[in-house]
């Protein structure tokens, strides 16, 4: 590796650098090489290291691969483990078991010779080869605790070493010795080693080659097996990511489509699958965005529509004062009354254009909602509202309830309760009583978060109580009066933003009632 390499430094220069006083690190911090990088603190850290990058490494290229090949080379990776997994258990399985039976087949023949005659004669064994016993595959000897063997000139001695010594010896009892000898490419043996008493062991070895060729066998049949399990688990996993995924091959499409023409009509669904379920969720969404977008179309036509009305007018009024002027002017009368008019167009435009923005939010719930006492909002509102309409009699009672919502949005919906049962409760053309008594009566009572506000006028006609909080709806006998229309629907809004309701009806003996319930703040969780 190159000594420049900035992940592992070198001490290549080490043996160079000039004799002087060395300054000894400080405690509890590696030696820093002459480049003045600190070095790995061991090898541990390095390969900590290494293992973190490689990680990273390949997380990094997972990310980038497709869900297809993802779901492919997850099948094919588990099933690589899982096929590992036994073919290993398999072949140490298989490898003990045909040691234990020859071990137990060697340990006893050779216990059941070194109790005859035969083989523990040195001078038998000596003109014995073991070929004429039909034991090509064994090797037989005497050894001697001196390290002395007898054994046939013909064949080959059997491994000796220093455990057949120690039995000879009579250094573990009775009891025979058993060892692998070689290695399977070359001279593979298992040697047993049984005492025979005054100071001699005999020692046969058995050939592990017909084992050896065995267990080669059965790797190599192992790995193909493996092999072609990894291959069919890679085609079968092509085949069921190609199948699963193509229902979300179709949903990216239409979310492709949807994206590119803005046309939000909802894809066909079948199955109940996961799929089937994040498509449905898809229409949802899709049906969701229709509607808000529906929404957004009805109110941006509406809202052209109402601004058309005041900014015609003011351009109307201006228009006129503007050709007074040039034939000398009005009169000091008719030209207050003109600008008081447009006056009014303005403060009607400027009401109609923050009543449109509020609706315009068209957000689900409120944000940044904080504990309000709702009591003291409708006390303000009531206030508020009096200030404008002296003329009417005010029977407020109010019993204290927090809220978890928004302040501001709260306010200006209770504002418009109480503005419109103002309105209402007023007859038209009549502004003072003679007798000096209210010209009309609003009840507001606020019970455990139930607001209930109660008019003195008219009331709602059965053909407008359905239509009383959608946008810009104005009933007949409310298109003389001023109002955009849009101040039942901010009601509306602002109760279903909070998680409460509002409904209107006609009170009996009254006129029109407006019920507002909220839900109380320790039902909420925040």
């Amino acid at each position: 590796m190159s000594s420049s390499d900035p992940d592992f430094p070198s001490y290549a220069d080490r043996a160079n650098q000039p004799a002087g006083p060395q300054h000894p690190d400080p405690p509890g911090r590696h030696p820093s090489p002459a480049g003045g990088q600190p070095l790995a603190n061991g090898n541990g850290n390095r390969v900590t290291a290494t293992a973190a990058r490689t990680q990273s490494w390949a997380q990094q290229k997972l990310h980038h691969l497709s869900l297809h090949a993802r779901v492919t080379l997850l099948a094919a990776v588990a099933v690589g483990l899982a096929v590992a997994f036994v073919s290993v258990a398999a072949y140490l399985t298989v490898r003990q078991q045909m040691y234990r039976n020859l071990d137990d087949s060697l340990i006893q023949r050779t216990t059941l010779a070194a109790k005859g005659p035969v083989l523990t004669d040195p001078e038998i064994m000596q003109g014995l080869p073991p070929e004429a016993l039909g034991l090509v595959d064994i090797r037989m000897g005497l050894l001697a605790a001196n390290g002395r063997t007898a054994g046939s000139p013909k064949s080959y001695l059997p491994p000796i070493g220093p455990e057949e010594l120690a039995v000879a010896r009579s250094d573990l009892g009775t009891e025979p010795n058993i060892r692998t000898a070689g290695s399977p490419n070359n001279q593979h043996y298992r040697v047993v080693a049984v005492p025979l008493g005054d100071d001699t062991a005999l020692v046969v070895a058995q050939s592990l080659a017909p084992i050896d060729h065995t267990l080669h066998n059965l790797g190599i049949v192992l790995w193909a097996v493996g092999l072609l399990g990894v291959i069919g688990a890679a085609i079968a996993g092509n085949t069921v990511a190609a199948s699963g995924l193509r229902p979300l091959a179709r949903l990216t499409e239409a979310a492709e489509h949807v994206a590119r023409t803005e046309d939000l009509q909802p894809i066909p669904v079948t199955g109940s699958d996961e799929i089937s379920r994040l498509a449905q969720a898809f229409n949802a969404m899709l049906a969701a965005l229709a509607r808000s977008q529906d929404r957004q179309r009805r109110l941006v036509g509406d809202a052209g529509h109402e601004l058309r009305t005041p900014l015609t007018s003011i351009r109307t009024n201006l228009d006129l004062l503007a050709q007074a002027d040039k034939r000398g002017g009005l009169r000091p009368e008719d030209r207050q009354q003109l600008l008081d008019d447009v006056r009014a167009q303005m403060d009607e435009l400027t009401t109609l254009i923050g009543d449109l923005t509020e609706l315009a939010r068209d957000t689900p719930q409120v944000r940044n909602a904080e504990l309000i006492e709702l009591s003291n909002v409708v006390e303000d509102a009531v206030i508020k509202v009096r200030r404008r309409a002296p003329g009417l009699e005010w029977d407020v009672q109010l019993a204290p309830f927090p809220v978890w919502g928004d302040e501001r949005l709260l306010g200006r919906a209770v504002t418009n309760l109480l503005d419109n049962a103002a309105k209402y409760s007023v007859p038209e053309d009549v502004s003072v009583r003679a007798d000096g008594q209210p010209i009309g009566r609003v009840t507001v009572r606020l019970l455990d978060g139930v607001l209930t506000v109660t008019d003195s006028g008219p009331g709602i006609s059965d053909a407008d109580l359905p239509h009383v909080f959608e946008r810009f709806y104005r009933s007949s006998e409310a298109r003389g009066r001023p109002g955009s229309g849009l101040g039942l629907a901010i009601v509306k809004h602002a109760a279903e933003q909070h998680g409460g309701m509002i409904y209107a009806r006609n009170a009996p003996g009254a006129g029109a009632q407006f019920t507002l319930w909220l839900p109380h703040a320790a039902t909420q969780t925040r």
